[in-house]
């Protein structure tokens, strides 16, 4: 009752838009379009979903809208004409088979639909050829398909187009049958044929089945019926962030189009594009954690497939399989993806707790301290409240990815003693130099966590457009390297995490190339300036010869991205004298 009030108070403020300015109007024409008419089309409230549609359209689209409308309006009399002959015919038809009290109806189809099958063909209107859906009313199941019947042997049937919705009812309990077919002027001609309580439940979805409902008791069939919506709820009541709320409300909302079955013959819906993970988690969370594979219709497939209706599928675990972060960019579904967040989110808390547990130990010991210690001497609660942790295990687990460090905890301790150490090992880039400058956030992105401290490795040192992974250190945060560094390789994979580089964030990176060149005049001179040119800045540079003439130069430059790397390598190789240039 809630989500109809909503799409009611929605309806009202699209009908009067037009008194907002503009920015407003589309801010509530995109919402509109990509939440509440989603909602209203999951609810099964067809009429509400094709007028919050055409409303949305007009204000995100007025010209087009604008166009299509008088093209339309001009064609008014033939469509008339055309949808009367039709009517008649199937009349004529259907009496003659024997049927009795069906009803037979003809609309236009809503202006964004047509609107949408223009820019999805790239045709003309013209070419649209069923712009007109008819719907035809019968008695009874049986009957339903009789009627199709009728309608495939007056016209052809289009391969492909055929629906059956009565024996497998989508979600919102939408039943219909849909078949197109090659009409009388050789057009596309769509028609749904349906029972009166079938088109009672289509007109007015999911409010219908309430109202049959009222003061009577819910049967197992019902609670199938409602369980998407519990399952929106539930993904829903998981989430915190607005923001965030939002993107799980549109992805749950769109209409599931296939249907997969399990082994023991339990039909699942999905959303068209699922793959395995996604019929996995379907099932139950454990099974989606250790799944490792699929069988879709006998054959071994990979996790990645895409599934189609129908598919036998049969999910394959094992024991010591755990959700992988790439799953995330498989799986296709808001349960799937928010179950693997959840478990990563899990993973990566208890590798810090214990990551966190090791230095505090080993650091606190070269001050003749350690954490029992801390605890006894009643200083714990003033550290926890100083450095801003609501617990120690908060606090062990802030070392561990970084935030905090163990030199801060003992600073509470022996303020006057204790000086900062400086990092080691890796050289700090634009993740922080970035943050200095302006507010555009970190360059690096670690799965499942936020403000974790970052430093790229200098052994390799990545840029954006390199495939990276991250490594937890010891107390100095997550440590950024190639995914291909002999380095990380060799390091504990318990300790690997997975990094992205964010997109739209302008930095610079140091990089290393390494140059092999004939000694000759004016070598260096050239170099200096091809890289200058590149908008390239040179940090470092170490340069030697040997005997034979030949010139070795080892540089670390300043670049933004992989990509200005290659053109930077390709224009050195250009220059006259070079043998080599390679990326370090």
């Amino acid at each position: 009752r809630v989500l109809l009030v909503k799409l009611a108070d929605r309806l009202h403020d699209m009908q009067s838009l037009q008194y907002v300015p503009r920015e407003k109007q589309l801010e509530f024409a995109r919402e509109t379009m990509d939440l509440f008419a989603p909602l209203a089309s999951r609810l099964g409230i067809d009429w509400l979903k094709r007028e919050l549609e055409d409303l949305a359209f007009s204000y995100l689209n007025p010209e087009e809208y604008e166009d299509l409308s008088n093209k339309i309006r001009t064609s008014l009399v033939d469509r008339e004409t055309y949808v009367d002959e039709i009517k008649a015919l199937l009349n004529q038809k259907l009496t003659e088979h024997g049927l009795a009290d069906f009803v037979v109806l003809g609309r236009p189809k809503h202006l964004y639909s047509i609107y949408k099958k223009l820019i999805a063909q790239n045709i003309p209107l013209e070419k649209v050829y069923d712009k007109v859906a008819f719907r035809i009313i019968v008695n009874s199941v049986k009957e339903c398909y009789e009627t199709l019947g009728v309608i495939h042997s007056l016209w052809s049937p289009i391969d492909g187009r055929f629906k059956d919705f009565i024996s497998t009812p989508k979600g919102n309990m939408y039943q219909s049958l849909h078949t197109s077919v090659v009409g009388p002027r050789g057009e596309f001609m769509e028609v749904q044929i349906r029972t009166a309580e079938m088109d009672r439940i289509a007109q007015e979805g999911i409010a219908a089945h309430w109202a049959y409902k009222e003061g009577k008791s819910i049967t197992d069939k019902d609670a199938r019926l409602f369980k998407w919506l519990k399952q929106l709820v539930n993904t829903l009541q998981e989430l915190e962030d607005p923001r965030v709320f939002l993107d799980a409300v549109k992805g749950e909302l769109y209409e599931a189009e296939i249907f997969v079955l399990t082994p023991n013959g339990e039909v699942k819906e999905l959303m068209r594009g699922s793959t395995p993970i996604d019929f996995a988690f379907s099932i139950h969370t454990e099974v989606g954690n250790r799944c490792i594979g699929a069988k879709i219709n006998g054959q071994i497939a990979p996790l990645k497939t895409t599934l189609k209706n129908g598919d036998l599928v049969e999910i394959l675990t094992s024991p010591n399989q755990t959700p992988n972060p790439s799953w995330i960019n498989i799986a296709q579904t808001t349960r799937a993806k928010n179950r693997i967040k959840q478990w990563l989110n899990q993973e990566e808390r208890e590798k810090a707790l214990q990551v966190g547990r090791e230095v505090c130990e080993k650091e606190l010991k070269k001050h003749n301290l350690s954490l029992k210690k801390i605890i006894k001497t009643g200083h714990l609660k003033e550290i926890l409240k100083n450095l801003y942790c609501n617990s120690l295990e908060e606090l062990i687990r802030k070392v561990g990815t970084g935030k905090i460090t163990v030199t801060a905890i003992v600073k509470q301790m022996q303020p006057e003693e204790v000086i900062e150490e400086p990092p080691k090992e890796t050289v700090e880039t634009a993740v922080v130099k970035e943050k200095k400058k302006s507010d555009q956030g970190n360059v690096i992105l670690v799965e499942g966590s936020d403000e974790i401290l970052t430093k790229i490795s200098h052994c390799c040192m990545p840029v954006p457009g390199d495939d990276i992974s991250g490594f937890i250190t010891a107390g100095r945060g997550i440590s950024v390297h190639k995914a291909t560094c002999p380095n990380l390789l060799a390091s504990d994979p318990q300790r690997r995490i997975a990094v992205n580089w964010a997109e739209g964030i302008k930095s610079t990176h140091r990089a290393q190339i390494q140059i092999i060149a004939q000694d000759q005049k004016g070598l260096l001179a050239n170099l200096s300036n091809t890289i200058s040119n590149d908008d390239a800045n040179i940090i470092n540079m170490e340069a030697s010869t040997s005997p034979g003439g030949l010139a070795r130069f080892n540089l670390i430059v300043e670049i933004n991205s992989r990509e200005h790397m290659l053109r930077l390598l390709q224009h050195i190789r250009n220059i006259d004298g070079i043998i080599e240039a390679k990326r370090g």
